[in-house]
């Protein structure tokens, strides 16, 4: 499996609007096990999302999805940086199905 975790900050305010666009582009993404986008209680801007992808094969497909496309160009303007990118090999844990 492989595993990303990363924090996102939106332009001052715009974390809600940052979120929305994120959560639309994450329907139907072959070999993603799971995709968590959490709001950072202590950073009013700051986003964590947290994936787990059959392999990096598939992560790095998804991102030629026309949806995960079209998240990208309209998120783009509200991205503000990004602090945090750390690779990980998941190995299970609750709530999260093991491929077969």
């Amino acid at each position: 499996m492989y595993g990303l975790i990363g924090k996102m900050r939106a332009t001052p305010g715009q974390r809600e609007a940052l979120l929305a666009i994120l959560l639309e582009g994450t329907e139907a993404m072959p070999g993603c096990l799971s995709y968590v986008i959490a709001q950072d209680p202590a950073e009013a801007d700051a986003i964590w999302i947290t994936e787990v992808w059959t392999d990096a094969a598939s992560h790095t497909a998804s991102l030629s999805l026309p949806a995960v496309q079209q998240a990208i160009a309209k998120a783009r303007p509200l991205i503000a940086g990004f602090d945090h990118h750390i690779e990980t090999v998941p190995v299970g844990g609750q709530g999260l199905s093991l491929p077969m």
